[in-house]
């Protein structure tokens, strides 16, 4: 094997064989721009008599076809002979000149460049995973959107708040994950509740990167892959697109907001008429706890009696109150008495068998008082005498 062509070997652009007093720097370079360049004079000199060959070459055939396939006269014959003549020695010039122009080329130090060649070439191109996300129950994507959210909500707020494409992009590819519908879904529902807490202009910001997941989303879709292989290529798009493209991106944010701002205000009447359902049943099972045993309100029957009547029970006055329903007419008085029995307001006495359970007068007498019955008296929490839920004290 002859090894002689490696005795000729141009020095390497980086090899440390300079002064200490040379910039290394500005001699690379320039030994570099010099190679290259002499390299650049080689091929233009060899295109030039590879085409300079190749042009005589098709005029000698072009002569000898017409000369083969026209009639000439003698004169016309002499001519053509000459002019072809004259072609196959430019020719024979240009074959010797080729010649020297690849012997120069061989003789020429082998460089960085020229010392070897592939042998072989191969261009391996990543696959393009593919959706991941499809087929799946209702179930199935509540119960991923709630692992989902509980593991990254972190990360899903901080993507709403970057404002730069550039930023989100970058923020985007280091955390790939995040390119999936789970993510759109939560900053729709991240925007709802600002909205609702009156934030309009963080509501707008997260409604921009919501709609950015979206697009990113429905490219996806569109190419058949997953999400995350459009991460580059869509926030790359978005901002070299063209106007129509971005007009299109605008109006679909605007819409979005305003979907939003609509939804917003649905939803705070909702919260209103159910907070009053709430308060009005509340109410309800209030109302049922404090009932009599007759089933009365004693709240509503305390505010339907007499002014009279109302400061006895206020003032616990069962002497008072005699002297009232003495004073009253008799089938008021018993009327009073029975609804102030059966909303528990007035416990007629359980010892004295000669007193009506219903209304608390004697039986077989005229209503001139309530029969023996006694008030009991309630505390509030500091121990001193007070009102009971019906606001007026049982008897």
């Amino acid at each position: 094997m002859d090894y002689n062509k490696w005795n000729n070997i141009e020095v390497s652009d980086d090899e440390d064989d300079t002064h200490p007093n040379i910039d290394t720097p500005s001699l690379f370079k320039w030994r570099h721009e010099a190679r290259v360049k002499r390299m650049e004079e080689m091929d233009a000199k060899k295109k030039f008599v590879t085409d300079e060959k190749k042009k005589k070459e098709q005029e000698i055939e072009a002569l000898k076809k017409k000369m083969a396939t026209t009639a000439l006269s003698e004169s016309e014959m002499k001519i053509i002979q000459k002019g072809l003549t004259e072609l196959e020695k430019e020719a024979n010039h240009a074959k010797e000149k080729m010649k020297e122009v690849i012997k120069e080329e061989q003789e020429m130090p082998l460089n960085v460049d020229t010392i070897s060649k592939d042998g072989f070439s191969k261009s391996v191109i990543n696959k393009s995973q593919p959706r991941t996300n499809e087929h799946l129950s209702e179930e199935e994507r509540e119960k991923r959107m709630k692992e989902f959210v509980g593991k990254y909500e972190d990360e899903i707020k901080a993507f709403g708040w970057l404002k730069k494409f550039d930023d989100s992009k970058a923020y985007m590819t280091d955390h790939p994950h995040l390119a999936c519908e789970e993510t759109a879904n939560y900053l729709v529902i991240h925007c709802l509740n600002l909205e609702m807490q009156n934030k309009h202009e963080a509501m707008k910001q997260v409604a921009h990167q919501c709609i950015c997941v979206q697009y990113l989303l429905e490219l996806s879709k569109q190419l058949d892959v997953d999400p995350r292989s459009c991460i580059s290529s869509f926030f790359t798009k978005i901002q070299i697109a063209d106007n129509e493209y971005k007009k299109a991106f605008q109006d679909e944010l605007d819409a979005f907001i305003e979907r939003i701002e609509i939804r917003a205000e649905q939803k705070i009447e909702e919260q209103m008429v159910e907070a009053q359902k709430e308060a009005q049943k509340e109410e309800e099972l209030d109302k049922q706890a404090r009932l009599g045993p007759g089933g009365l309100d004693p709240v509503e029957v305390f505010e339907a009696l007499p002014d009279a009547l109302k400061e006895c029970f206020e003032s616990h006055d069962i002497a008072r109150l005699q002297e009232c329903i003495k004073a009253m007419n008799p089938e008021d008085a018993r009327y009073h008495m029975k609804r102030c029995v059966d909303s528990g307001l007035w416990k007629p006495s359980a010892d004295d068998p000669d007193t009506n359970p219903e209304d608390g007068f004697k039986r077989g007498e005229q209503p001139e008082q309530p029969g023996d019955s006694q008030f009991e008296d309630s505390q509030d929490d500091n121990g001193d005498e007070g009102q009971t839920d019906a606001a007026k004290p049982e008897v």
